[in-house]
């Protein structure tokens, strides 16, 4: 890459990426859901389009979707899983866990100064 400043940003982001996995203890589920503080431009997307429309319940289950992790990183739910996250789980879980997660990436997003 031959623009410099792309070049920092770049690193600077993948150092914010490297940080690491953080976790929820849902108990509820007899679960721990594991993600990371920030996410991609790409990954927020879907999430950016759902909530532009007003349909904020359907963002938030796109969020869980994006963002839910096992230990090991790979994806706990995939997008076919969406209408059974909309009908079949409690709401009230499903937000105090994409709370807690957009709460890390706020913090995140402070410690890079945005």
């Amino acid at each position: 890459m031959k623009n410099p400043v792309l070049q920092k940003a770049s690193t600077h982001f993948k150092e914010q990426l490297a940080v690491g996995l953080k976790s929820i203890e849902v108990p509820q589920w007899d679960t721990t859901i594991y993600f990371k503080p920030i996410m991609t431009l790409k990954e927020q997307t879907k999430i950016f389009e759902l909530h532009n429309k007003g349909q904020l319940v359907e963002a938030l289950v796109q969020t869980l979707i994006v963002r839910a992790k096992k230990e090991d990183g790979s994806a706990m739910f995939q997008q076919a899983e969406f209408v059974f996250l909309m009908n079949e789980v409690d709401p009230e879980v499903v937000t105090k866990i994409v709370t807690t997660m957009n709460k890390a990436t706020d913090e995140a997003e402070a410690n890079l100064g945005n």
